[in-house]
C-alpha cells in the first residue's frame, strides 16, 4: 500500500534493488496469474486494490489520511519498524520525524557535526538520551549548547559519560530548555554549579537524578543562600563521594516526595536532622550502603506521611530505629530491609511494624531472621498484605510459611529464596491464602519439582508456582566454569608478567633488581601503602589481588587494547568508601611498569 510512489513525478528515496527487498509478497489469481507477471509490481498493486475500474494503479491510498493520524499510527510501531517507514516515501519520511518524540544518541565527540541535520528532521523531540563510551571522548559545552537551542521543548535529558560537558554547558540548557521537568546525569565531571544553574533555571524540575559526579569539591560550604526548587519531587543521590554537598538541594525543596541516598560516603544522620525538619511531606525514602543510624531513622519518623521505606545494607540500623519509624509512621505500605545478615533487625522491631502499621502491603526482609512470633503478628493485623517477599532467612521455614498459609486472607504473590523450607511447609500453601496467585521459590534444596506440581494441581490451575533448585549437576557446571575464568586469570597474568606481592616491612630492604632500578617511594608518599595479605584473597592458587590489580589497570591502559581485562566487581572489596582493589593497584603498579617494559 504504502511502498508505491504518491504520484508519477515523485522520486523514490532508495535504488532498486532495495525496493524488491523492500516489496511484500503479492498473491495473484489463477486466471490471470500471467498478465500478473508480466506487469510492474506497482500496476499489479493497484489493480488488486482500487475497486474503481480505471483508477490510477500508483495511487497511495494512504494520501487520504491526515498527518496527523499517520503519526498516530506510528506511534504503535517499534523503532526498527518506525526506521523502515520512514524509508517508504518522503512524506512518511517527515511525518516521522516530526512525531518522534524520544531519541537516544551517542555522545561522542562526533556528534557536534552530525547535530543539526539530526534535529533539522527530528524537531519535536522533548527526551533525549546522550551516552557515550567511557573510552571515548564525548561531546562538549558546544554541542550540548546547540542541542539545547534545536530542542526547546525538552522535558528530560539523560547525560552518561559526557566528561568533556562543564558548567557552562549546563548553563546552556537551562537557558534554552526551561520546560524541562527530568534531568538524570551519570559519570559526568561538572561539579554542583552545573547542578545548581539548572534547578535555578528550570522552574518546572520535577525529577533530579545524580550518580558518579566527579566535578564535586572536597569539602562543601554551606553559608550561602540555600539553593532549592518548589517543583522538585524527587532526589536520587548515587555513589557519590561527597553528595553531601547537596543537602542544602534537598533542604530547600520543601514538596519533594521521594528521596533516594545510596552508597553515598559520609556521616548523613545530621543532615537528614535538616533535611526532615524543613522536608515534613516525604512519602517515599530508600537508604542503600549508607552512614546512617537509628539516629537518622528517629528523624525520618517525624514524616508523618511516609509510606514506602527502603534499608538496604545499612548495618548501624537496628530494632530500635525500624520501631520508632513505625510508632509515628503509621501509613507504611511498603517496607524493604535488607539486613546484611548482621541481625540487628529481627523480630522486635517487625513487631512493632505489625501493631502501628494495619496498611502495610508489601514487605520484603533481606538476610533477615524473623520468626513465626513476629510473622504472625504481620499475617493477623496486616490484612491488607499482598505481596511477601523472604531471601536468605535462617529461621524462615515450614512453621513460618504454615503461619502465613493460615493467616494472611489477602496475600497474592510469595517469594522465598534461600530459606530451610521443605516440601511439607509448602504444602500448606494448599489450602491458605485464598487469593494466592503466583509463588516464585528459589534456592530452598527442601522444596521438590513434584511438590511444586501438586500444589499447582490442587488449586486447580489458579497458581502459578516458580521453581528454582540449582541441583548438584548445575552447581558443577557452576565450578567448571568458575576454575575455568581462574585458569585464564592465570594465563593473562603470566603472559603480560605481573609479579608476586612481597611481603612489606618497615625494615626490609629492597632486593637488588629494585635498587639497581632505582626503585622507591621516598618522596612519593602517595605510593606508601601497606600491601594486603590474606589467606582468604587466595583462590584455586590464584592470587585474587592480583587479578584484581590487572583488571583494574585496564583504567589506565586506553590505547593498549591487549592490556584490558574485565573489571572485577565485587561489594567485599570496598571497605569505608575505598576500593581495596585501588589501594593494591596503586602499591603495585610500579613494581608492574618495571618488570614489563624494563
Amino acid at each position: 500500500m504504502g511502498q508505491s510512489a504518491s504520484t508519477q513525478s515523485a522520486k523514490p528515496l532508495f535504488s532498486s534493488s532495495s525496493s524488491r527487498r523492500a516489496k511484500p509478497p503479492h498473491s495473484t489469481s489463477s486466471s490471470s496469474g500471467a498478465s500478473a507477471n508480466r506487469q510492474p509490481a506497482a500496476m499489479a498493486e493497484g489493480d488488486a486494490a482500487s475497486p474503481i475500474a480505471g483508477a490510477s494503479p500508483a495511487r497511495d491510498h494512504t494520501s487520504d489520511l491526515p498527518d496527523e493520524c499517520l503519526a498516530i499510527v506510528f506511534q504503535f510501531l517499534g523503532a526498527g519498524d518506525r526506521k523502515r517507514c520512514s524509508l517508504v516515501c518522503r512524506r512518511w519520511l517527515a511525518v516521522e520525524g516530526q512525531s518522534r518524540h524520544r531519541l537516544a544518541l551517542d555522545a561522542r565527540a562526533a556528534l557536534l557535526e552530525a547535530a543539526p541535520t539530526i534535529f533539522a528532521r527530528f524537531d519535536a523531540v522533548s527526551k533525549l538520551a546522550l551516552k557515550c563510551d567511557r573510552r571515548a571522548d564525548s561531546i562538549g559545552d558546544e554541542a550540548i549548547a546547540l542541542i539545547a537551542v534545536r530542542c526547546p521543548n525538552l522535558t528530560r535529558l539523560k547525560l552518561r559519560a559526557c566528561r568533556a560537558i562543564t558548567d557552562a554547558g549546563m548553563a546552556s540548557v537551562a537557558k534554552h530548555c526551561p520546560g524541562l521537568r527530568k534531568l538524570s546525569v551519570g559519570s559526568c565531571r561538572f561539579g554542583f554549579s552545573g547542578i545548581e544553574v539548572v534547578v535555578r533555571g528550570c522552574a518546572l524540575l520535577e525529577q533530579l537524578s545524580i550518580k558518579r559526579l566527579r566535578g564535586l569539591p572536597d569539602t562543601f560550604a554551606t553559608g550561602g543562600a540555600v539553593v532549592g526548587a518548589a517543583s522538585l519531587r524527587s532526589m536520587c543521590l548515587k555513589e557519590l563521594y561527597n553528595g553531601q554537598c547537596f543537602a542544602p538541594l534537598i533542604a530547600g525543596s520543601p514538596n519533594i516526595k521521594t528521596l533516594s541516598l545510596i552508597r553515598c560516603t559520609g556521616d548523613w544522620d545530621r543532615l537528614l536532622e535538616d533535611i526532615a525538619d524543613k522536608v515534613p511531606g516525604i512519602i517515599e525514602v530508600h537508604l542503600e550502603k549508607l552512614q546512617v543510624s537509628d539516629r537518622g531513622l528517629a528523624v525520618l519518623s517525624s514524616c508523618n506521611n511516609l509510606e514506602i521505606l527502603h534499608l538496604v545494607k545499612t548495618p548501624e540500623c537496628t530494632d530500635a530505629g525500624l520501631a520508632t519509624v513505625a510508632e509515628r509512621c503509621h501509613r507504611l505500605r511498603k517496607v524493604h530491609i535488607d539486613g546484611w545478615k548482621t541481625n540487628r533487625i529481627g523480630d522486635e522491631g517487625l513487631i512493632v511494624v505489625a501493631r502501628q502499621c494495619p496498611n502495610l502491603q508489601e514487605l520484603v526482609l533481606i538476610g533477615v531472621n524473623p520468626t513465626a512470633r513476629s510473622l504472625g503478628l504481620i499475617a493477623s493485623n496486616c490484612r491488607n498484605l499482598e505481596r511477601l517477599a523472604l531471601c536468605s532467612s535462617d529461621t524462615f521455614g515450614d512453621a513460618e510459611i504454615t503461619c502465613i498459609a493460615s493467616k494472611c486472607m489477602s496475600l497474592k504473590k510469595l517469594c522465598i529464596k534461600g530459606c530451610p523450607v521443605s516440601d511439607q511447609g509448602m504444602e500448606a500453601l494448599a489450602e491458605g491464602c485464598p487469593k494466592l496467585v503466583k509463588v516464585k521459590v528459589k534456592k530452598c534444596h527442601g522444596v521438590t519439582p513434584g511438590c511444586a506440581d501438586w500444589l499447582m494441581t490442587r488449586r486447580v490451575g489458579m497458581l502459578a508456582v516458580n521453581l528454582d533448585v540449582i541441583g548438584s549437576t548445575e552447581q558443577q557446571e557452576a565450578s567448571t566454569r568458575e576454575s575455568r575464568i581462574l585458569e585464564n586469570n592465570e594465563q593473562l597474568i603470566d603472559q603480560i608478567g605481573a609479579v608476586d606481592l612481597l611481603p612489606s616491612s618497615s625494615n626490609s630492604r629492597l632486593p637488588p633488581w629494585k635498587t639497581r632500578m632505582g626503585f622507591s617511594t621516598e618522596g612519593y608518599p602517595w605510593l606508601r601503602v601497606p600491601l594486603l595479605h590474606d589467606e582468604s584473597h587466595w583462590m584455586n592458587g590464584v592470587c585474587l589481588s592480583k587479578l584484581i590489580m590487572v583488571a583494574n589497570l585496564s583504567e589506565y591502559t586506553e590505547g593498549y587494547p591487549w592490556l584490558r581485562v574485565p573489571l572485577l566487581h565485587d561489594e567485599s572489596h570496598w571497605m569505608n568508601g575505598v576500593c581495596l582493589s585501588k589501594l593494591i593497584m596503586v602499591a603495585n603498579v610500579c613494581i608492574y611498569i618495571q618488570r614489563m617494559f624494563f
